[in-house]
């Protein structure tokens, strides 16, 4: 099993800037992808941006150019820089790690004011 635990979310004006992080313990030998989701009130989740264990990224539309996931080996953590961010950005953010299933974190507040 995977242990996650996000932090860094909070409140930022439109056009500021957050760094998301993601603590990753347990069987982490095994993790495959680690991704960043979202899911804003009354929308479905989505992916916003992953990491294969090589280091390839994919990041959606929305974010791409703003945004950038990374990941510390040594620290067994994973990133997601977000800049420029925009009001459409508020949401819970969640970190998920792809083992032979998906682990989930709990999630942290992103909320970006106009």
């Amino acid at each position: 099993q995977v242990q996650l635990v996000e932090s860094g979310g909070g409140l930022v004006q439109a056009g500021g800037s957050l760094r998301l992080s993601c603590a990753a313990s347990g069987s982490i030998f095994s993790i495959n992808a680690m991704g960043w989701y979202r899911q804003a009130p009354g929308k479905q989740r989505e992916s916003v941006a992953r990491i294969s264990s090589a280091g390839s990224t994919d990041y959606v539309d929305s974010v791409k150019g703003r945004f950038t996931i990374s990941r510390d080996n040594a620290k067994n953590t994973v990133y997601l820089q977000m800049n420029n961010l925009k009001p459409e950005d508020t949401a819970i953010y969640y970190c998920a790690a792809d083992l032979k299933v998906r682990y989930w974190g709990r999630g942290t507040q992103v909320t970006v004011s106009s």
